[in-house]
């Protein structure tokens, strides 16, 4: 998918901005430069970034009440993806986002871009390493498996909240198999950027 299409996507069916566009242009750059020396994101998916991780992490904000406010928090940043995205999105609004972080080298990537693009957003530690936490969502991609994320949402963070996760083509079995432990309220959502993914948005009460 080239860069005008997912442009168009962003502007078109997710509601982000010229603005927006462009700051992420910025992000993108930068991610391709220090990833010549630190490991990012894969080097195979370099010249596909745009759709492979921009759009993938966008589609995250229609699952996102942008009119209300509060924080989000996305947990294994890694690159910055869904975080520094939607944190771009969010800019407009009252959200705060928060980035959990357990690589060094990756943590002073993103702070970097904290820093440079002026967002409101924070860089945090290895999530672990914190209890009683407040937030109104909970993203996750290429982070855990569900059973943990669910382990992470009720040992760590204050109820109630949603959790967001982009998951692959295994999404309904491991579903299936949490199911068989625990009674859960979700949904279950196509990808944009995958015919076989998937979005699983959780309500935790």
């Amino acid at each position: 998918m080239e860069f005008e299409r997912v442009k168009d996507i962003l502007l078109n069916q997710l509601n982000f901005t010229k603005e927006d566009v462009d700051r992420i242009s910025f992000f993108h750059d930068e991610l391709l430069n220090y990833n010549r020396k630190y490991n990012l994101i894969s080097k195979s998916t370099e010249n596909n970034v745009w759709e492979r991780h921009i759009l993938d992490s966008a589609q995250i904000t229609k699952f996102i009440d942008i009119k209300s406010s509060g924080i989000i928090s996305d947990l294994g940043s890694g690159g910055g993806f869904p975080g520094i995205i939607i944190a771009i999105f969010t800019q407009k609004s009252d959200f705060h986002v928060k980035l959990y972080e357990k690589s060094s080298v990756k943590r002073i990537f993103l702070q970097s871009i904290i820093d440079k693009m002026k967002l409101n957003a924070k860089v945090v530690d290895n999530i672990k390493l914190f209890s009683n936490l407040y937030s109104n969502y909970i993203v996750c991609r290429a982070f855990k498996k569900i059973p943990e994320i669910l382990a992470i949402s009720r040992e760590i963070f204050k109820k109630p909240h949603k959790i967001i996760i982009l998951k692959g083509k295994n999404a309904q079995i491991e579903i299936n198999k949490v199911l068989k432990l625990q009674s859960l309220r979700y949904k279950m959502e196509s990808s944009i950027t995958d015919k076989e993914s998937k979005i699983i948005i959780i309500d935790v009460k």
